[in-house]
């Protein structure tokens, strides 16, 4: 009995929401139907390195989403996302 409450303990906490969830990127067509809250820039050696500094970023402002809007560079990728809610 004391390993079926620990269980379902488990299951429960597992499936509850702390509020943590990571901005997912999306397109620029679905961020159309949202509502913008900021942008930010950033640099990084190659492009998903350049996605993940930006997503951190998104995160950081509370964004629900956000879509890399622009990108440039070779060797020093630049880029520029928008957050959106």
């Amino acid at each position: 009995m004391k390993n079926v409450k620990i269980v379902v303990a488990a299951v429960v906490l597992s499936t509850l929401s702390f509020g943590s969830y990571a901005a997912q990127y999306i397109s620029v067509l679905q961020a159309q139907n949202m509502e913008k809250i900021g942008e930010a820039t950033d640099t990084a050696k190659d492009l998903t390195s350049l996605q993940q500094k930006l997503s951190a970023k998104a995160d950081k402002a509370g964004a629900k989403a956000y879509t890399i809007t622009k990108t440039t560079g070779d060797q020093v990728m630049h880029g520029t996302a928008n957050f959106y809610k």
